[in-house]
Protein backbone atom coordinates (compact mmCIF):
# COMPACT_ATOMS: atom_id res chain seq x y z
CA UNK A 1 0.00 0.00 0.00
CA UNK A 2 0.92 3.85 -0.86
CA UNK A 3 2.34 5.32 2.13
CA UNK A 4 -0.04 7.92 1.47
CA UNK A 5 -3.49 5.56 1.43
CA UNK A 6 -4.73 4.33 4.62
CA UNK A 7 -6.88 1.03 5.11
CA UNK A 8 -9.72 0.96 7.25
CA UNK A 9 -11.54 -1.98 8.33
CA UNK A 10 -15.43 -1.55 8.52
CA UNK A 11 -16.77 -4.77 10.66
CA UNK A 12 -20.68 -4.92 10.37
CA UNK A 13 -21.58 -6.53 13.95
CA UNK A 14 -25.35 -5.62 14.18
CA UNK A 15 -27.44 -8.64 13.14
CA UNK A 16 -28.80 -11.50 15.43
CA UNK A 17 -27.39 -14.19 13.73
CA UNK A 18 -30.85 -15.96 13.76
CA UNK A 19 -30.19 -18.85 11.82
CA UNK A 20 -27.83 -20.10 14.63
CA UNK A 21 -30.61 -20.60 16.75
CA UNK A 22 -28.81 -19.59 19.68
CA UNK A 23 -30.27 -16.58 22.60
CA UNK A 24 -27.30 -14.39 21.78
CA UNK A 25 -25.75 -13.47 18.51
CA UNK A 26 -23.85 -15.17 16.80
CA UNK A 27 -20.90 -13.11 17.05
CA UNK A 28 -20.45 -13.36 21.33
CA UNK A 29 -20.75 -17.54 20.68
CA UNK A 30 -17.39 -18.89 22.52
CA UNK A 31 -15.18 -19.88 20.08
CA UNK A 32 -11.61 -21.32 21.47
CA UNK A 33 -12.43 -19.62 25.02
CA UNK A 34 -13.03 -16.33 23.73
CA UNK A 35 -15.84 -14.41 21.82
CA UNK A 36 -16.01 -15.35 17.86
CA UNK A 37 -16.13 -11.69 17.45
CA UNK A 38 -12.80 -11.27 19.28
CA UNK A 39 -11.05 -13.75 16.90
CA UNK A 40 -12.44 -11.93 13.95
CA UNK A 41 -11.02 -8.18 14.83
CA UNK A 42 -7.79 -10.05 16.05
CA UNK A 43 -7.06 -10.70 12.53
CA UNK A 44 -7.33 -7.89 10.79
CA UNK A 45 -5.84 -5.64 13.93
CA UNK A 46 -2.81 -7.81 13.63
CA UNK A 47 -2.26 -6.25 9.77
CA UNK A 48 -0.02 -3.68 9.94
CA UNK A 49 -1.44 -1.77 7.04
CA UNK A 50 -5.13 -1.14 8.95
CA UNK A 51 -5.12 1.98 10.44
CA UNK A 52 -8.38 1.76 12.55
CA UNK A 53 -11.41 -0.71 13.15
CA UNK A 54 -15.02 0.70 12.78
CA UNK A 55 -17.06 -1.99 14.95
CA UNK A 56 -20.55 -1.80 13.44
CA UNK A 57 -23.12 -2.85 16.12
CA UNK A 58 -27.09 -2.76 17.15
CA UNK A 59 -28.07 0.58 19.68
CA UNK A 60 -28.81 -2.20 22.21
CA UNK A 61 -25.87 -4.05 22.09
CA UNK A 62 -24.41 -4.09 25.93
CA UNK A 63 -21.74 -7.13 24.74
CA UNK A 64 -19.47 -5.64 22.40
CA UNK A 65 -17.09 -3.86 25.08
CA UNK A 66 -16.35 -7.35 26.96
CA UNK A 67 -16.09 -9.32 23.99
CA UNK A 68 -13.32 -7.58 22.09
CA UNK A 69 -11.31 -5.72 25.17
CA UNK A 70 -11.98 -2.13 23.60
CA UNK A 71 -10.01 -0.42 26.24
CA UNK A 72 -7.21 -2.05 25.95
CA UNK A 73 -7.40 -1.75 21.58
CA UNK A 74 -7.48 2.10 20.79
CA UNK A 75 -7.22 1.19 17.18
CA UNK A 76 -11.02 0.35 17.67
CA UNK A 77 -13.72 2.20 17.86
CA UNK A 78 -17.95 1.58 17.42
CA UNK A 79 -21.15 3.40 15.48
CA UNK A 80 -24.61 1.85 15.34
CA UNK A 81 -25.82 0.15 12.76
CA UNK A 82 -28.65 0.19 10.05
CA UNK A 83 -31.78 -1.44 9.02
CA UNK A 84 -29.79 -3.78 6.44
CA UNK A 85 -26.32 -4.69 5.93
CA UNK A 86 -25.63 -1.75 3.51
CA UNK A 87 -26.73 0.82 6.10
CA UNK A 88 -24.34 -0.41 8.39
CA UNK A 89 -21.48 -0.17 6.40
CA UNK A 90 -22.75 3.40 5.07
CA UNK A 91 -23.16 4.58 8.52
CA UNK A 92 -19.33 2.88 9.40
CA UNK A 93 -18.10 4.62 6.35
CA UNK A 94 -19.87 8.58 7.98
CA UNK A 95 -17.76 7.77 10.88
CA UNK A 96 -14.71 8.42 9.35
CA UNK A 97 -15.57 11.29 6.46
CA UNK A 98 -13.34 13.85 8.43
CA UNK A 99 -9.99 11.12 8.42
CA UNK A 100 -10.83 9.31 5.04
CA UNK A 101 -9.47 10.72 2.02
CA UNK A 102 -11.57 9.67 -1.18
CA UNK A 103 -8.52 7.25 -2.29
CA UNK A 104 -8.15 5.71 0.85
CA UNK A 105 -8.99 2.05 1.01
CA UNK A 106 -12.09 0.73 2.70
CA UNK A 107 -11.69 -3.08 3.82
CA UNK A 108 -15.32 -4.76 5.28
CA UNK A 109 -14.86 -7.90 6.76
CA UNK A 110 -17.96 -10.17 8.41
CA UNK A 111 -18.05 -10.13 11.67
CA UNK A 112 -18.84 -14.03 11.71
CA UNK A 113 -15.40 -15.03 9.37
CA UNK A 114 -12.90 -15.67 12.89
CA UNK A 115 -10.69 -17.89 10.58
CA UNK A 116 -9.24 -15.45 7.59
CA UNK A 117 -5.23 -15.91 7.82
CA UNK A 118 -2.86 -13.16 7.75
CA UNK A 119 -1.45 -14.69 4.59
CA UNK A 120 -5.01 -14.09 2.53
CA UNK A 121 -5.23 -11.01 4.26
CA UNK A 122 -2.15 -9.77 2.85
CA UNK A 123 -2.40 -11.58 -0.77
CA UNK A 124 -5.69 -9.46 -1.65
CA UNK A 125 -4.20 -6.11 0.08
CA UNK A 126 -1.29 -6.54 -1.97
CA UNK A 127 -3.07 -7.78 -5.35
CA UNK A 128 -5.51 -4.65 -5.34
CA UNK A 129 -2.81 -1.89 -4.13
CA UNK A 130 -2.97 -0.58 -7.56
CA UNK A 131 -6.64 -1.12 -8.59
CA UNK A 132 -8.66 1.47 -9.34
CA UNK A 133 -11.63 -0.51 -8.24
CA UNK A 134 -10.59 -3.22 -5.24
CA UNK A 135 -11.53 -6.64 -5.16
CA UNK A 136 -12.21 -9.59 -3.07
CA UNK A 137 -11.54 -13.01 -1.74
CA UNK A 138 -13.43 -15.67 -2.77
CA UNK A 139 -13.00 -19.52 -3.95
CA UNK A 140 -13.71 -20.92 -7.05
CA UNK A 141 -16.72 -23.25 -7.30
CA UNK A 142 -15.43 -26.79 -7.45
CA UNK A 143 -19.02 -28.67 -7.34
CA UNK A 144 -21.48 -29.30 -10.28
CA UNK A 145 -24.27 -25.80 -9.93
CA UNK A 146 -27.48 -26.42 -10.61
CA UNK A 147 -30.56 -24.30 -11.58
CA UNK A 148 -34.05 -25.03 -10.14
CA UNK A 149 -37.74 -23.46 -10.60
CA UNK A 150 -39.64 -22.43 -7.44
CA UNK A 151 -40.41 -26.30 -7.03
CA UNK A 152 -37.09 -27.34 -6.56
CA UNK A 153 -36.68 -29.09 -10.19
CA UNK A 154 -33.57 -28.75 -12.41
CA UNK A 155 -33.93 -26.95 -14.71
CA UNK A 156 -30.54 -25.54 -15.97
CA UNK A 157 -26.74 -27.22 -15.24
CA UNK A 158 -24.35 -23.82 -14.75
CA UNK A 159 -21.04 -23.81 -15.74
CA UNK A 160 -19.17 -23.65 -13.20
CA UNK A 161 -15.67 -22.51 -15.11
CA UNK A 162 -15.56 -18.56 -14.47
CA UNK A 163 -18.06 -19.45 -11.26
CA UNK A 164 -16.45 -18.18 -7.30
CA UNK A 165 -17.67 -18.34 -3.81
CA UNK A 166 -17.75 -14.47 -2.46
CA UNK A 167 -15.79 -13.99 0.79
CA UNK A 168 -14.58 -11.26 3.00
CA UNK A 169 -12.73 -8.87 3.13
CA UNK A 170 -13.67 -7.23 0.38
CA UNK A 171 -11.86 -3.91 -0.32
CA UNK A 172 -12.98 -0.87 -2.19
CA UNK A 173 -11.89 3.16 -2.42
CA UNK A 174 -13.53 5.28 0.59
CA UNK A 175 -15.34 7.70 -2.26
CA UNK A 176 -16.25 4.75 -4.76
CA UNK A 177 -17.49 2.89 -1.75
CA UNK A 178 -19.81 5.94 -0.13
CA UNK A 179 -21.07 6.44 -3.19
CA UNK A 180 -22.04 3.23 -4.44
CA UNK A 181 -23.55 2.31 -0.99
CA UNK A 182 -25.57 5.96 -1.18
CA UNK A 183 -26.92 4.79 -4.59
CA UNK A 184 -28.31 1.64 -3.15
CA UNK A 185 -30.22 3.15 -0.11
CA UNK A 186 -31.39 5.67 -2.09
CA UNK A 187 -33.20 3.61 -4.61
CA UNK A 188 -34.19 1.15 -1.70
CA UNK A 189 -32.36 -1.62 -2.94
CA UNK A 190 -30.82 -4.68 -1.29
CA UNK A 191 -27.47 -5.99 -1.92
CA UNK A 192 -25.57 -8.74 -0.03
CA UNK A 193 -22.24 -7.71 -0.25
CA UNK A 194 -20.17 -4.66 -0.94
CA UNK A 195 -19.03 -5.63 -4.36
CA UNK A 196 -22.61 -5.99 -5.58
CA UNK A 197 -23.25 -2.66 -4.71
CA UNK A 198 -19.97 -1.54 -6.87
CA UNK A 199 -21.16 -3.53 -9.61
CA UNK A 200 -24.38 -1.45 -10.19
CA UNK A 201 -22.31 1.51 -10.31
CA UNK A 202 -21.05 -0.13 -13.68
CA UNK A 203 -17.16 -1.08 -12.10
CA UNK A 204 -15.76 -5.00 -12.41
CA UNK A 205 -13.82 -5.66 -9.02
CA UNK A 206 -11.24 -8.17 -8.84
CA UNK A 207 -11.59 -11.72 -7.58
CA UNK A 208 -8.67 -12.70 -5.46
CA UNK A 209 -8.14 -16.80 -4.23
CA UNK A 210 -8.66 -16.90 -1.09
CA UNK A 211 -8.59 -19.98 1.70
CA UNK A 212 -11.84 -22.09 2.09
CA UNK A 213 -11.12 -22.20 5.57
CA UNK A 214 -12.38 -18.43 5.59
CA UNK A 215 -15.93 -19.43 6.16
CA UNK A 216 -18.55 -17.80 7.76
CA UNK A 217 -20.00 -19.08 11.30
CA UNK A 218 -24.22 -19.04 10.06
CA UNK A 219 -24.99 -22.88 11.51
CA UNK A 220 -24.26 -24.74 14.59
CA UNK A 221 -22.06 -26.99 13.16
CA UNK A 222 -19.64 -24.19 11.63
CA UNK A 223 -18.54 -23.25 14.74
CA UNK A 224 -16.62 -26.86 15.43
CA UNK A 225 -15.02 -26.48 11.62
CA UNK A 226 -14.29 -22.80 12.50
CA UNK A 227 -12.47 -23.94 15.84
CA UNK A 228 -10.39 -26.43 14.28
CA UNK A 229 -8.93 -23.78 11.45
CA UNK A 230 -7.90 -21.90 14.51
CA UNK A 231 -6.24 -24.03 16.32
CA UNK A 232 -4.60 -25.33 12.52
CA UNK A 233 -3.60 -21.93 12.08
CA UNK A 234 -2.34 -21.30 15.95
CA UNK A 235 0.07 -24.65 15.07
CA UNK A 236 1.74 -23.20 11.69
CA UNK A 237 2.42 -20.14 13.72
CA UNK A 238 3.95 -21.78 16.76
Amino acid sequence: MSEHQKVWAIVPAAGAGKRMGSEIPKQYLTLSGRPLLAHTCEALLRHSTIESLILVVAADDDRWEEAVGIKSVPSITTVHGGRERCHSVFNGLKSISDRAAPDDWVLVHDAARPCLSYSDLDHLLKKIEDDPVGGLLGTPVRDTMKRSDAGARVVETVDRALLWHALTPQVFRYALLTEALAQIIASNAIVTDEAAAVERMGFNPVMVQGSSSNLKVTRPDDLPLAEWYLNQQKERAS
